[in-house]
């Protein structure tokens, strides 16, 4: 098949695809070279369903700015994906931190993941650096100032165990909307009835950008667990039913994780969601499996079934 050919196909199975779900999806720094083959086999695995972003994430202290900027980078470059580095608050002076926005500019990246970030292991609370951006709305202003990123920021349907009440979480959102940013990716919940009611707070209090769900497909429900517990995530007694027993039978977690986020997106999809933003833990056959029940399938795949 000619280039041109491919192109043209290419062409025409986006234009049928435009009614279809948007998707991004996040990835870490690996920390070893076997994560890293893993991170780099997810990508390409995940990149024929054409995400909106892949975004990767930010050590608590700043600690994986290197490999976070080598991925990112090597993802702009390498492939046709759009490539978005997460960046914090903290462990920085603010003109360190608008450097490293200058630098992923020059590198073609325009899409920013803007977090006050989680303060450094061993921390009891988020000390904000005495020369850098206190908090995310300051990091919104601070970009908008070096260049117009396309930025996405996080948001929580359950609030931050930080936030003081439920009110002070859409004020705190509301004004990093207002200071620039696109669109608000929450945390992962798994009632599904959290998202829709803080999605109709949000519109109440005035906030038009895109609330998009955050999926996090189970791999492991004790380390799920934990992290629940760190974000202030709420886990359904009905969901620790299903997995009950299955620490020693993988393919049977797998098969459960699958049902449960495909049951979730779907309903999501009933009431009108159609952006989906799934936490992959660098890891592509369960996200994969959720887009494809979505009908977010491979575009080349569906051009040629069309």
């Amino acid at each position: 098949m000619s280039v041109e050919k491919l192109k043209d196909q290419v062409a025409n199975s986006l234009s049928k695809l435009r009614g279809r779900p948007t998707v991004s999806f996040e990835f870490f720094p690996p920390k070893d070279e076997a994560m890293e083959q893993t991170l780099w086999e997810s990508v390409e695995r995940l990149a024929p369903l054409q995400p909106r972003f892949v975004s990767v994430t930010y050590g608590a202290d700043g600690s994986t700015r290197a490999r976070t900027h080598n991925i990112v980078t090597k993802v702009q470059k390498n492939t046709a994906l759009t490539a978005a580095p997460h960046l914090t608050c903290i462990g920085a002076p603010r003109e360190e931190i608008l450097d490293i926005a200058r630098d992923y500019w020059a590198n073609g990246i325009r899409h920013i993941v803007a977090l006050r970030g989680d303060p450094p292991q061993g921390a009891t609370k988020y000390v904000p650096h005495p020369e850098g951006f206190p908090y995310a709305v300051d990091l919104v202003k601070g970009l908008k100032s070096v260049a117009n990123f396309e930025i996405s920021v996080a948001t929580y349907p359950e609030p931050h165990p930080e936030s003081p009440s439920a009110e002070f979480e859409l004020t705190n959102l509301k004004s990093k909307i207002d200071a620039g940013a696109d669109r608000a990716i929450t945390q992962f919940f798994f009632d599904t009835s959290l998202f829709l009611r803080f999605r109709d707070q949000c519109a109440a209090a005035g906030i038009n950008a895109s609330i998009v769900p955050g999926i996090l497909p189970i791999t492991r429900f004790p380390q799920m667990l934990r992290m629940a517990q760190r974000c202030g995530a709420s886990v359904p007694d009905w969901l620790a039913h299903r997995f009950d027993g299955l620490d020693d039978d993988a393919d049977t977690r797998r098969l459960i994780a699958a049902a449960v986020a495909i049951e979730q997106v779907q309903e999501l999809q009933k009431h009108g969601v159609e952006e989906f933003h799934f936490y992959t833990l660098n890891r592509a056959e369960l996200s994969y499996a959720i887009c494809h029940a979505l009908g977010v399938r491979p575009v080349l795949a569906q051009a040629a079934a069309g």
